[in-house]
């Protein structure tokens, strides 16, 4: 429970709904400007908090990075 997986926004679906900041301020940021969130930081989560910030983000924007393919 305690690997990591490494997370990224979907810009083009972002809607800034905030929630992904606000469970994760160190790992998310939406820019006051553009209104897009982003991950900042290492963008790594826990395998149980990067579940419970991809289900509540209301655009299904974030997702998790498969190492594969990047």
């Amino acid at each position: 429970m305690s690997d990591l997986v490494k997370l990224k926004v979907d810009t083009e679906a972002c809607i800034a709904g905030g929630q992904c900041e606000m469970i994760e301020p160190d790992t998310f940021l939406v820019d006051d400007d553009t209104a897009i969130a982003s991950v900042i930081g290492t963008g790594s989560l826990p395998v149980d908090r990067a579940a419970e910030v991809i289900d509540r983000c209301p655009a299904q924007a974030i997702s998790i990075v498969n190492s594969d393919s990047e």
